[in-house]
C-alpha cells in the first residue's frame, strides 16, 4: 500500500553512472607516485586508497560539464614563483629519504603553505605527494580542497573531491565535506541528491553516519520538500545507526504536523489511489440489480487522515524496532570505537580486539555487504596493520570474491603497509596459491631488491616456492643465488 511505498530499496541501484575518464590522462600524475617513486594502485576505483586515479574524473553538473563552467583566471605560475625556504627544500629531502615521516610531511605542508601561499601549484605538488602516501587524511582532501577554491575555483574543488571520495570511500566526513562544498555551489537540487544518495551507498549504513544524514535532512527542510524529507527519515530507520530514537521521533512530529498529501511522494500517493479506487470497485460489485427492493447505495469505505497517518507510522515503527534491534547486537563493539579515523598513532590493544572481535560477529553475516562494508570501516583505523589486511584478503577469498580479495592486497602491498616485511610474504604464498606465479616471485623480487635484501625468511620461502614449482636443476640455480645474496649481505 501507500503508506509503505519505497521500502527497502537499495539508493546505489539507482545512483548515476561513474563520471567517464577525462581524455589524455590525469592531470595530476604526481598523485600517482609516492615520494620514494612506488607505483600507486590507481586500477582500483571506489574503495578506500584509490587517491591516484581519481584526478580523471569529470560529472556533469547542472546541465553542464564541469570544464565548461565559469572560472576565475588564475595567473600562469610555476614552481619557482616563491622561492623554497632552506626549511622546505631540508624536508622534501626528509620525505623524499622516507616517505612514510608523517611529521615531516605535515611540517612540510605547512612551511609550503607558509612560503607559497598564493603559488596553487606548489601546493598541489605538496598535497599530491603526501595523500599519495596517506590517502585517507580526509581533514588533508578538505585543506586541499579549499586552497583550490580559494586560487583556482569550483572546477578544481570538484576534481580534488572527487579524488578525495575514491581514496577514504568510506569516510563518512569527506562526504559530509562534499555535500557542504555541493550545497553551497549548486542550485539544482537533483544534483545535491545524487550526490547524497551516491555518499549514503557507501556509508550509510555506519553506525556513525548520523552527520551525513542530519546534512540531508537540513538540506531538505530548507526546501520544505516535506515529502522528501519523510523518504529520508524511512531511509534512515532501516539501519541500525546511533540516534534512531531521534529520528524516529522527527519523522512522528513531521507527520504530525504536516498533512498527509505532503510527506506521501507521487509514487505515494498514485497507490493510495488506486488503493481506494479498488476498494469502491469492490463495494459497487456487492449490489444485486434484479433484487426488488433496492437497498440504499453503499457508500466508499474510505479511512481518515488520522487512519492514515497512524498505518503510515506504524509501519515504519516495524522498520525502527528492527533496526534497534540489530543495533543492541553491535552497540558494544560500535562504544569500544574510539578512533574510527586514520592516524599514524598506534591503537591500544583493547581496540584492535575489539576490531577483531566485530569482525567475527559480522563474518557469520550472509550479506556479503554488510562485511564488505565492516572491513573497509576497519582498515581506516587499522590501516597500518597486516593483520587486518591479511585478514579482509582471506575472507574475501573464502567467500569466492578473488577480485575483491586481490583489490585489497594491492591497497596494502603498494600503499598502507608497503614497508612490512609480512604482507609482502603473504602477497607472494597468496599469488602463488591462486596460479600468479609471476607475481609470487616479484613480490619476493622486491623483498630481495628493495625492502630487505639478505632477509633469511624471504630467502627459505622463495626457494621452497621454487623447489614446488620448478625441476631440481633449476631449484638449485634459484638456490644458489639466493643463498650468494643473503651471504654478501651477510
Amino acid at each position: 500500500d501507500a503508506a509503505g511505498a519505497g521500502l527497502g530499496s537499495d539508493p546505489a541501484e539507482v545512483l548515476p553512472p561513474p563520471p567517464p575518464h577525462l581524455p589524455g590522462g590525469a592531470p595530476h600524475e604526481v598523485a600517482a607516485q609516492g615520494a620514494d617513486g612506488s607505483a600507486y594502485p590507481a586500477e582500483h576505483a571506489s574503495l578506500n586508497g584509490t587517491s591516484g586515479d581519481a584526478a580523471g574524473y569529470q560529472a556533469t553538473e547542472n546541465g553542464a560539464a564541469a570544464d565548461e563552467m565559469a572560472e576565475p583566471m588564475v595567473p600562469e605560475q610555476s614552481y619557482e614563483d616563491a622561492v623554497a625556504s632552506a626549511e622546505e627544500a631540508r624536508l622534501w629531502d626528509v620525505v623524499t629519504a622516507d616517505c612514510l615521516d608523517f611529521d615531516a610531511w605535515t611540517a612540510l605542508i605547512e612551511e609550503t603553505e607558509r612560503i607559497a601561499e598564493s603559488n596553487i601549484l606548489k601546493i598541489r605538488k605538496v598535497y599530491d605527494a603526501f595523500l599519495a602516501e596517506f590517502p585517507l587524511c580526509f581533514g588533508y582532501w578538505k585543506k586541499y580542497a579549499d586552497h583550490e577554491g580559494r586560487l583556482d575555483g569550483v572546477n578544481k574543488v570538484f576534481e580534488v573531491y572527487e579524488r578525495a571520495v575514491l581514496a577514504v570511500t568510506y569516510s563518512v566526513d569527506i562526504w559530509c565535506n562534499y555535500c557542504q562544498f555541493a550545497i553551497s555551489t549548486y542550485n539544482d537540487p537533483d544534483v545535491i541528491r545524487r550526490l547524497f544518495d551516491r555518499g549514503l551507498a557507501y556509508v550509510g549504513t555506519d553506525y556513525r553516519s548520523n552527520t551525513l544524514w542530519d546534512e540531508y535532512i537540513k538540506y531538505e527542510e530548507s526546501l520544505q520538500a516535506w515529502s522528501n524529507l519523510a523518504v529520508v527519515y524511512t531511509r534512515i530507520l532501516e539501519h541500525p545507526i546511533q540516534q534512531l530514537d531521534r529520528y524516529f521521533n522527527c519523522l512522528k512530529e513531521l507527520t504530525a504536523t504536516r498533512s498527509l498529501s505532503e510527506i506521501l511522494t507521487a509514487e505515494e500517493t498514485s497507490m493510495y489511489c488506486l488503493t481506494v479506487e479498488n476498494s469502491a470497485q469492490v463495494l459497487d460489485g456487492e449490489a444485486h440489480p434484479n433484487d426488488v427492493e433496492k437497498t440504499a447505495e453503499p457508500e466508499v469505505s474510505s479511512s481518515t487522515e488520522a487512519e492514515d497517518k497512524a498505518k503510515y507510522v506504524s509501519i515504519r515503527e516495524e522498520l525502527f524496532r528492527k533496526a534497534k534491534e540489530y543495533e543492541s547486537k553491535i552497540f558494544n563493539f560500535e562504544q569500544a570505537i574510539r578512533r574510527p579515523y586514520f592516524h599514524v598513532k598506534p591503537l591500544d590493544k583493547p581496540e584492535l580486539e575489539n576490531w577483531h572481535s566485530y569482525l567475527d560477529f559480522i563474518e557469520k553475516e550472509e550479506d556479503i555487504n554488510k562485511v564488505i562494508k565492516l572491513y573497509e570501516r576497519c582498515v581506516i583505523a587499522c590501516a597500518s596493520y597486516s593483520e587486518f589486511w591479511i585478514r579482509y584478503v582471506q575472507c574475501m577469498e573464502d567467500r569466492q570474491s578473488l577480485e575483491l580479495a586481490n583489490n585489497a592486497l594491492a591497497r596494502a602491498t603498494h600503499v598502507f603497509v608497503k614497508k612490512q616485511t609480512e604482507i609482502h610474504l603473504f602477497s607472494a604464498r597468496f599469488k602463488e596459491l591462486n596460479g600468479d606465479t609471476d607475481g609470487a616471485r616479484a613480490e619476493y623480487q622486491h623483498l630481495h631488491s628493495v625492502l630487505y635484501p639478505g632477509l633469511l625468511e624471504a630467502i627459505v620461502k622463495h626457494a621452497n616456492m621454487e623447489h614446488r614449482l620448478v625441476s631440481l636443476h633449476q631449484t638449485k640455480t634459484t638456490l644458489c643465488f639466493l643463498l650468494s645474496l643473503c651471504l654478501s649481505v651477510h
